[in-house]
């Protein structure tokens, strides 16, 4: 357990060091935690998290866990910052990533790519049959969320999805 325990924290450790370079700005790559900065456009979206969170009493924090959901190209290939709805009921859950694009127009096609590829064979393979994945667009900005209802430990994570989809441009997931 204590080795299990030791090897997270240094892929935790190792993960974020990753930076991107964007013309003008250093972008972390990796999960975002609160000793880091962040873009304007990533705060300005956090600022947003929070209120639409907010209004469903759910608490979003940051997080340096190194999360990665099922990633069509682009999102891959993008800066990220990932964050932590307050599960206490499920603690292991809740995350919400947010990807950086130049600026709306290519994060308009991140999120198109992403639901497409999520709509794919391989891209439904990455994920459990039953998942739920939220994809918004907020300016330059993509905001990914996925769940699986069936295992939600905790009552409050339908209140994600449905804050969430409050939130800027959604792109939905065709069946």
């Amino acid at each position: 357990m204590l080795l299990a325990i030791a090897a997270w924290a240094l892929a935790v450790a190792v993960g974020g060091c990753a930076a991107t370079e964007v013309p003008g700005r250093t972008i972390p790559v990796a999960s975002v935690g609160p000793a880091m900065t962040v873009t304007p456009a990533v705060s300005q979206t956090r600022v947003e998290l929070v209120r639409v969170l907010g209004e469903h009493s759910l608490v979003l924090s940051d997080s340096q866990a190194p999360v990665r959901p099922a990633e069509g190209p682009l999102l891959t290939a993008a800066p990220r910052a990932v964050y932590q709805v307050v599960l206490p009921k499920d603690p292991l859950r809740g995350f919400i990533v947010v990807y950086e694009f130049l600026d709306p127009s290519r994060a308009a096609a991140a999120a198109a790519e992403e639901q497409a590829y999520l709509a794919t064979g391989p891209g439904r393979v990455q994920t459990p049959q039953g998942t739920v994945t939220v994809i918004r667009q907020v300016g330059s900005t993509v905001v990914l969320y996925d769940w699986l209802p069936g295992v939600a430990l905790d009552p409050s994570a339908a209140g994600i999805q449905a804050a969430l989809e409050t939130l800027g441009t959604g792109f939905p997931i065709p069946n």
